[in-house]
């Protein structure tokens, strides 16, 4: 475990703990390397006593799996000098993209190419998932927090061919978690508490062109989406609320059919679920745990889909899609070693 001090990191270790597969190796630091894991992460008990080694690939290549929850960046170079042989899970967003243009213009450095694409219930095309290029990989791009929820809110719609590509607009909320253990003044409790906070306005959030992509990919064609994200005070989660033109006329048929096209998307997937009719998500249902619960509705008079997402950002938005691809790059049922029931109260 690479970035072990970190959220994503701790988060990661959290779940490998509880994974009867996996036995925890090496974990590493940058700034906090030399100290005690649980002098940075007090609840991971049973790895109170491990001290957190120097982030080397000679260290990392030891290990049949490495993730590494580091800073964007940060993972091609290591990455480039593990072997071919050896799981790399990369948490940051390095990999992740496939057009080189968009990389640049959002990251402002080289593309350090691309690697399969960490979303297993993802839909590709009409049919066909992500899932099918994980089985076996060596090298998984894992996906950022905020694509995590928009895109599978909206690729079933996509995906049917029941959408306009050039209307897409996201606002969604996350936990601070979500900016890093850092410290930044309006992070601060006095900041945060009773309060939230637009950022990233105006399409310049670093993960737009990752739920572009992911849409696109669905959809068959270009889409283009206008996204805001907000800061709320909560520690964790995500809450993210995506609208869509409908391509056809309204009819008394079209929300039924939307509601089909999103059923048939996730019936058979541990960790989405469409909620009934009249049903909304709430961050507080999936804390801790793997999953994304989504409610939809039609919203009749201007024409427009409206499916509002929920995910735990350090679980299913990073850590616990991390283990969902270890599980299935080792051929392990897909699900272990995670849950997809929540926490409560």
């Amino acid at each position: 475990m690479a970035g072990a001090s970190g959220y994503a990191g701790g988060e990661a270790l959290r779940l490998l703990l509880g994974h009867p597969e996996v036995e925890v190796g090496a974990v590493t630091a940058a700034s906090s390397a030399g100290e005690r894991l649980g002098a940075v992460h007090p609840h991971l008990r049973p790895l109170a006593d491990r001290v957190l080694a120097e982030t080397t690939p000679e260290l990392l290549a030891e290990h049949d799996a490495v993730v590494l929850a580091l800073p964007h960046g940060a993972s091609a170079g290591l990455a480039a000098q593990l072997p071919d042989d050896v799981l790399v899970l990369d948490c940051g967003a390095d990999h992740r993209l496939v057009d080189p243009a968009a990389w640049s213009a959002f990251y402002g450095t080289d593309h350090a190419g691309t690697w399969p694409y960490g979303m297993p219930e993802l839909l590709t095309g009409s049919t066909t998932k992500q899932r099918e290029a994980l089985v076996g990989a060596r090298r998984v791009a894992v996906p950022g927090c905020y694509p995590t929820g928009i895109s599978l809110a909206l690729a079933p719609g996509f995906a049917a061919g029941l959408l306009e590509p050039d209307d897409v607009v996201v606002v969604a909320a996350s936990g601070t978690s979500g900016a890093g253990k850092g410290l930044k003044a309006n992070l601060l409790g006095s900041e945060v508490m009773g309060s939230m906070s637009p950022y990233g306005v105006g399409g310049v959030h670093r993960h737009t062109p990752e739920v572009e992509q992911n849409l696109s990919g669905a959809a068959g064609e270009p889409v283009s989406v206008s996204f805001t994200p907000t800061l709320a005070p909560m520690p964790r989660g995500i809450l993210a609320t995506c609208t869509a033109r409908v391509r056809q006329p309204v009819t008394s048929a079209t929300a039924a059919q939307l509601r089909s096209a999103w059923e048939a998307a996730y019936d058979d997937e541990p960790f989405v679920t469409v909620l009934p009719e009249g049903s909304w998500p709430r961050t507080a249902d999936v804390l801790g745990s793997n999953a994304v619960s989504m409610g939809l509705a039609l919203d009749e008079r201007v024409g427009r889909v409206v499916v509002v997402a929920a995910e735990d950002n350090l679980v299913k938005g990073t850590a616990g899609a991390a283990v969902q691809c270890l599980n299935l790059a080792f051929g392990l049922p897909e699900t272990l070693g995670l849950t997809s029931v929540g926490l409560a109260p």
